[in-house]
């Protein structure tokens, strides 16, 4: 058993080992694609190879292992055990197609093996689960000012039901809907409720088209329809778009350039270590 597991571990260390593992997963992906446009079976073959030689190679890893704990407690092993496991599941398991679709789709997650198989990837991997922690708060902190100038937004920029307006009213609704109609057509009333007021907020941060939705208001306040100025229109959007785009964005950029900042630094100790260690 110790020859095998020496076997196994020299196998795992071998480079041509870990470059084969990746042109696998790299054919396994293009596969994958192709099944998009229409299966056969010949490429069900090849998948069913592939599925054998990944289980293989999850085999050899847990054989070259120090102990189960050390493989178990790793979560790139959990990660890749997961999807081997799920590509054993039968699809004829389930009636629903929905179900199907997901066991589908699981599979496609396969791609992402090539993670563990680059040091750099495995690098940025490592610097956004560390910084987790931070961009929770950033979120949090992020979505009171999302909440608080969403409510302000349907406050000041939520237009009249046309339904319960005077005549004269009515008309001149009608009218500001054919010089300015929600853009794009389609699109519900941009201030019209909070959900929607908080998903128009988001747009603006992308820079969607948001100036469409201040010119809008604008051109509601001309008529009428709004209860805002066009001064308080601009300040609101132009305030919003500089707090959400610049600054809060660049906390969660400050975040994880900092967690970079710490993982390259104890990647670096630790390299310090090894050669200190090698070099007594």
């Amino acid at each position: 058993m110790t020859a095998i597991k020496q076997v196994c571990d020299t196998v795992c260390k071998n480079r041509i080992f870990e470059f084969a593992i990746s042109l696998i997963i790299i054919a396994n992906s293009v596969l994958i694609g192709i099944e998009t446009y229409g299966g056969n079976s010949g490429i069900s073959v090849v998948q069913t190879v592939i599925l054998g030689i990944f289980t293989l190679e999850i085999l050899i890893r847990y054989i070259a292992a120090e102990s189960n704990k050390s493989f178990f407690t790793s979560g790139w092993n959990w990660f890749d055990l997961s999807l081997v496991l799920v590509g054993y599941v039968p699809e004829t398991l389930f009636a629903n197609a929905s179900m199907v679709m997901a066991v589908r789709v699981l599979r496609v997650f396969r791609v992402l093996r090539l993670l563990r198989f680059c040091n750099e990837i495995k690098l940025i991997v490592t610097v956004f689960v560390k910084s987790l922690s931070a961009l929770f708060y950033n979120v949090a902190f992020f979505g009171i000012f999302l909440y608080l100038f969403a409510i302000v937004g349907v406050a000041l920029f939520k237009l009249p039901n046309p339904d319960e307006l005077a005549p004269a009213e009515r008309v001149k609704y009608e009218q500001f809907m054919a010089e300015a109609p929600h853009a794009p057509t389609n699109s519900p009333e941009p201030f019209g409720s909070l959900h929607e007021s908080m998903f128009t907020l988001f747009r603006v941060m992308t820079g969607d088209d948001w100036t469409d939705v201040r010119y809008n208001l604008m051109t509601a306040s001309d008529y009428g329809m709004v209860k805002a100025s066009k001064s308080v229109i601009t300040v609101y959007h132009v305030l919003w778009f500089i707090i959400s785009a610049f600054l809060l964005l660049n906390l969660v950029v400050g975040a994880i350039l900092n967690n970079y900042q710490i993982v390259m630094d104890a990647q670096r100790n630790r390299t310090l270590e090894d050669k200190n260690e090698t070099s007594a």
